[in-house]
């Protein structure tokens, strides 16, 4: 029985087999295995709109998606597509080094499944995960590591805003966030109660 090989290009030697290369070939196993959980590889995608495939070698450490971090550089001049084999199941990060404003989407060589994508500004990191979870329409699941920035200006408080931050306005000195109650945002008002009669009160009353 001949070797056979697992989605992400490991041999699995059958018994008796690859005498006196045994070692060789159990080194290799184990430089793949590294790659996958730390490994680092910049990859060019320069180019005008394209699509490149990251290839998986069974039993070499040669594959472009043999890696735990892939950095997509170079100059693009349209949308870039990259693509992995069906059958690969792991989890990448991602970095969009691109010069150039222009999509870039990461998914499997074929199929209907779900990818993730890079818009055209945005030139930052993604983690994703491979699923392998169909033998023809797999998914790429965008678990994305969220690097946007709040937004607004110094000194304004950050609230949800239809799942993104948005900023409140400060309002006038001595003013306090208060709710509407109907799930709006909050906003900056005035105290019902002045902070001199808020003390007169306190004398008053105890």
């Amino acid at each position: 029985m001949a070797s056979t090989y697992t989605p992400l290009g490991i041999e699995l030697m059958a018994t008796g087999e690859n005498a006196g290369t045994w070692g060789t070939k159990t080194n290799t196993n184990w430089s793949i295995i590294e790659q996958y959980t730390g490994g680092y590889s910049a990859k060019s995608i320069a180019g005008g709109a394209q699509t490149t495939a990251l290839t998986i070698v069974d039993g070499n450490t040669t594959g472009t998606g043999q890696f735990r971090m892939i950095e997509f550089t170079g100059s693009i001049t349209g949308k870039q597509n990259v693509r992995i084999p069906l059958d690969v199941e792991t989890f990448y990060m991602l970095r969009n080094s691109t010069s150039g404003a222009h999509e870039v989407e990461f998914e499997y060589i074929s199929g209907s499944g779900t990818s993730a994508t890079f818009s055209a500004t945005d030139k930052g990191d993604k983690l994703v995960f491979a699923t392998a979870n169909d033998g023809s329409n797999p998914d790429i699941k965008d678990l994305s590591i969220g690097t946007t920035s709040a937004a607004g200006s110094t000194g304004q408080v950050q609230v949800n805003n239809a799942g993104a931050f948005a900023g409140i306005a400060e309002g006038t000195s001595g003013f306090v966030l208060t709710s509407n109650g109907s799930g709006a945002a909050p906003t900056m008002q005035a105290p019902a109660v002045s902070v001199g009669k808020a003390i007169a009160m306190a004398i008053v009353f105890g």
